[in-house]
């Protein structure tokens, strides 16, 4: 039985990078994501294709119960989790503090942060009893950042951050391994970054910035930093660190 990567939010970006990385390396990739059932079934064949296994399943994490039913099937018909990568975004656009409204506001944080919590609560017992695990966090700079327009996505981000922080204080001396990965920059995915602008801004944008330019980060290139992450000696781990192109400020550096 191979050692199981479970990726929440497997889109052709990110997460569907980092499941076709893990697969390579001899893992079984499961992927989930909330919608688009033929871009789901695309990335498992993908990887089915050149040699390694993969599952799909559609999975709406703000549902009710459905990240624990999906673990323990998970669990019990494909194998123990070694390795999750939780990779949900939990971007509503930019909008004033009159235009968000009580739902909206909830919803982020009902993404990026209660999702999280529901996962850890289910699968780090179990890594607990089995002595070991890898909890792979994707974030982003409103963590550290609030930025106007944000209200929703900077709260719920900066309480992911501050989630991770006190799982880690929890479980790293139980042998979990729980990283923080603060995306600190533009990615260069369609299912993300070329949604929120628009099949032809996204398309200025890769020309001017990405492509030949290495001025967006490259999701295969981010996932081999992923895989890394995962694969650390435990005298030196990783808690947090941030992603960004060569030629970006980081986010400290912008005024």
């Amino acid at each position: 039985m191979k050692p199981v990567c479970l990726v929440m939010g497997a889109g052709a970006g990110i997460g569907g990078s980092v499941a076709k990385k893990f697969a390579g390396e001899g893992y079984h990739a499961v992927l989930c994501r909330r919608s688009d059932e033929a871009g789901l079934r695309k990335l498992v064949e993908d990887i089915r294709t050149d040699g390694g296994e993969a599952t799909g399943f559609l999975l709406n994490a703000v549902v009710e119960n459905a990240i624990e039913e999906h673990i323990a099937r998970i669990e019990k018909e494909i194998g123990p989790v070694e390795v999750v990568l939780f990779n949900l975004g939990a971007q509503i656009g930019n909008r004033s503090l009159a235009d968000t409204s009580h739902k909206a506001f909830e919803l982020g944080w009902r993404m990026a942060t209660f999702a999280l919590f529901r996962m850890a609560k289910v699968l780090l017992p179990l890594m607990e009893q089995r002595g070991s695990g890898t909890f792979l966090v994707t974030s982003a700079t409103a963590a550290v950042r609030g930025n106007a327009g944000q209200h929703s996505h900077a709260a719920a981000m900066g309480g992911r951050r501050m989630l991770c922080q006190s799982l880690n204080a929890e479980y790293a001396p139980k042998g979990i391994h729980v990283v923080h990965i603060l995306v600190d920059g533009a990615v260069d995915a369609p299912d993300t970054l070329g949604k929120m602008l628009g099949e032809e801004a996204f398309r200025k944008l890769r020309e001017k910035r990405g492509l030949d330019k290495d001025g967006l980060l490259l999701p295969e290139k981010m996932a081999e930093t992923y895989f890394h992450l995962a694969h650390q000696h435990r005298s030196a781990w990783t808690h947090e660190l941030d992603l960004r192109s060569f030629s970006d400020l980081a986010w400290w550096n912008h005024r």
